[in-house]
């Protein structure tokens, strides 16, 4: 009898254009098992707002699997042992995965690959990092060049269906109860405000299907907080429960050319995964190394100034709306991301790297590779980034993208105020004493930014 197979599964939790899924079908038996590593990845564990979803998303994938006659067994430990181990259980030594990006894969991929005979696949991104190369055979470092050579070698190849029935071996297996590992908020429950979101596999096509009648303007409307027309698939595509293919070929259907800001931006995490892989701890270190030597601010004052950006206090209104959007739903919308993220680098000169692991830890969306890539093109310290002397005004940027309703709804205090005044009530005479006034006035934090950039 041929010995089964094992599917891991890490940031891959679907069964539709699933290779590694499609792979093991084909050859017989096979049963899932995904494994919840805290100890690889270090600092960059999975925070507590992926947890949630993380949660939400393996008891879809088990419901799935076993309304086709499979099965999922969860375990909890290093990745490369827990995997061997199974293996062994199973008395098996065949393994397949899709192929990941983030160093703690590698390194678990590279152990494991001396233990079992492991299959790994690729399918997490439009195309392979390695196969986008420069005419001299080199890697790209510089988004545009690059998606212009990935556009030539699209469309990617056609997305493949689920089994319509998987067998399962017919070996006793146990694991770790779902439940058990407690990923989910209890005492206080602070992810109340996430039940806007609907994880796993079919809640990907639902978001999907609601933002394809409105792709068309996704390029102008994806900078409007107030009317917010992103996909809001993000979440979906870092746990892996659509696959870029599928979102290639769904957006070109109605729009064609139109489609292409928003397909730009799927190709903007492909070269995040790209740098990743080039350079694997982008997450932790400057991609420039003059920026090793700024002054950043420290002591008892930046930490102040830290807690009121993380709590949505600055005095800045659009900085707190989106601050306190992140807390309530475990999202912030595009263009806000950029404005927070500036203020805190910028304006409050702290440190690029903390913002990060911040929205690592509250966004459900936190992937590896484009929170270092986005954090450090913001803070200008990356090898593909925005100068560090273009310093976004977040005053100007909450009138010129309408942000009025935005920060109506997630300010209440500021409810009130019209159109003129709800941007700067500060500066407008209205601020309501229960609002704090600025952490620092827009002038003088940017001198002092380009002051302090001027010494490295």
């Amino acid at each position: 009898m041929t010995a089964p197979a094992i599917v891991w599964f890490r940031q891959d939790l679907r069964l539709a254009d699933q290779a590694a899924v499609a792979a093991a079908n084909a050859a017989g038996p096979w049963i899932g098992l995904y494994v919840l590593d805290d100890e690889m990845p270090g600092r960059w564990a999975i925070g507590r707002a992926q947890r949630w979803w993380l949660h939400h998303s393996l008891d879809a994938l088990r419901h799935a699997l076993s309304g086709k006659g499979g099965q999922l067994v969860l375990r909890r430990g290093k990745a490369a042992v827990e995997v061997e181990r199974f293996a062994q259980e199973m008395g098996t030594r065949t393994v397949h995965a899709t192929r990941h990006y983030e160093p703690w894969w590698r390194e678990a991929e590279a152990e494991l690959a001396n233990a079992v005979e492991l299959h790994l696949h690729d399918g997490n991104r439009l195309a392979p990092p390695g196969a986008i190369l420069t005419g001299t055979h080199g890697r790209y470092r510089v988004f545009t060049p690059y998606w212009r050579t990935l556009k030539e070698q699209m469309p990617p190849a056609s997305p493949r269906p689920a089994p319509f029935d998987v067998q399962a071996p017919l070996v006793g297996t146990h694991g770790d109860a779902l439940e058990d590992w407690n990923l989910l908020p209890s005492r206080p429950n602070w992810a109340k405000g996430f039940d806007i979101w609907t994880p796993g596999e079919a809640g990907a096509l639902e978001a999907l299907a609601s933002f394809l009648p409105s792709i068309e303007n996704y390029d102008v409307d994806r900078n409007r907080p107030s009317s917010d027309g992103t996909s809001r698939l993000s979440p979906h595509l870092h746990f892996g429960e659509i696959s870029p293919a599928t979102l290639w070929h769904r957006a070109i259907r109605p729009a064609r050319a139109k489609a292409e800001p928003w397909l730009r931006q799927l190709a903007w995490r492909d070269f995040c995964a790209n740098v990743i892989d080039i350079l694997p701890d982008y997450g932790d270190r400057n991609g420039r190394v003059l920026f090793d030597r700024f002054p950043w601010r420290s002591g008892a004052e930046a930490e102040l100034d830290f807690q009121a950006w993380t709590r949505g206090q600055t005095g800045y209104p659009i900085v707190d709306a989106g601050m306190r959007e992140l807390w309530v739903t475990g999202a912030m919308h595009n263009r806000v991301r950029m404005i927070a993220a500036s203020f805190l680098i910028k304006h409050l000169l702290i440190d690029w790297r903390r913002g990060a692991l911040w929205f690592w830890d509250t966004l459900v969306d936190a992937d590896y590779p484009s929170n270092a890539v986005n954090w450090q093109w913001v803070a200008g310290t990356g090898i593909d980034s925005n100068p560090f002397g273009r310093i976004m005004a977040p005053l100007v940027q909450s009138q010129k993208f309408d942000a009025a309703a935005y920060i109506r709804r997630w300010i209440p205090e500021l409810a009130g105020l019209d159109d003129t005044a709800i941007h700067d009530p500060h500066g407008a005479g209205q601020k309501p004493e229960s609002y704090p006034a600025p952490l620092i006035g827009h002038r003088c934090a940017r001198e002092r930014a380009l002051a302090a950039n001027g010494t490295i």
